[in-house]
């Protein structure tokens, strides 16, 4: 290895673990410290915008425990600012952390993040008409969203709530027409719905589809609960119309 990149092994190391970890040769420490300081405060500075609720939850010392041991150990695989919130996410559901955490903190900070990933999503809006026959047509979904299955009721987890059951909970962040991150909550049939609906169905076969994985003997007989809900999805946003 060249002496060079042994020297940036060496830093970067160190500057994960500055308490653990010798300083490399020759740096002067006032500098090394503030520059420490400031990588670390920036990290934790896009975790504490992004985690508001988790943080409030494990209270200061811990969070910032927690920020610290994701610095140090998590190998993140993208070199953009944004995206740390993101590996913050995988870490928490990948990595052996040592502190003790809830059951559902994992899946929280998940719900937190899809918050901030609709507000900066990059996505192309398809051609579509926003008046056409949601049942009769294939139907154009907003592609600015997050779909979220969790064995907690997230949107509801807080300092005065800490579920001790689990609770299915289908959730859907998206961002609406004023560009505003908002979110509703399916039950299981609407989140089969929208699942085949994401596969370029019409409504009907779409709910046909449903009735079908439900076992009902007569699937027209649910056409117009269908029509409803499919409705129901357009005024609030999910749904844009139907694909031209």
């Amino acid at each position: 290895m060249l002496a060079f990149q042994q020297f940036q092994r060496e830093l970067a190391t160190h500057l994960r673990n500055p308490a653990h970890v010798a300083r490399p040769a020759g740096v002067p420490p006032r500098r090394l410290q503030v520059y420490s300081e400031l990588l670390f405060n920036n990290v934790s500075g896009f975790l504490n915008s992004c985690f508001p609720v988790c943080q409030a939850i494990v209270g200061p010392e811990r969070w910032s425990r927690l920020c610290r041991t994701f610095y140090r150990d998590w190998p993140s695989h993208t070199p953009w600012f944004r995206e740390i919130p993101r590996e913050f996410v995988r870490y928490l559901q990948e990595a052996t952390i040592a502190q003790p955490l809830p059951r559902w903190f994992a899946d929280l900070a998940h719900y937190e993040w899809a918050e901030l990933a609709v507000d900066v999503m990059s996505v192309e809006v398809p051609a579509h008409d926003p008046e056409g026959d949601l049942m009769a047509n294939p139907v154009c979904l907003n592609p600015a969203r997050v779909d979220i299955a969790s064995s907690w009721a997230v949107h509801r987890i807080g300092p005065d709530h800490r579920p001790r059951v689990e609770e299915p909970t289908f959730v859907v962040v998206y961002r609406d027409a004023q560009h505003e991150s908002r979110f509703t909550v399916l039950n299981a049939v609407s989140a089969k719905l929208l699942a085949h609906l994401d596969q370029g169905l019409t409504g009907q076969d779409a709910v046909s589809e449903v009735a079908l994985a439900l076992g009902h003997d007569n699937p027209r007989a649910l056409d117009a609960m269908g029509r409803a809900l499919l409705n129901s999805l357009r005024e609030q946003g999910l749904i844009l119309g139907v694909k031209q």
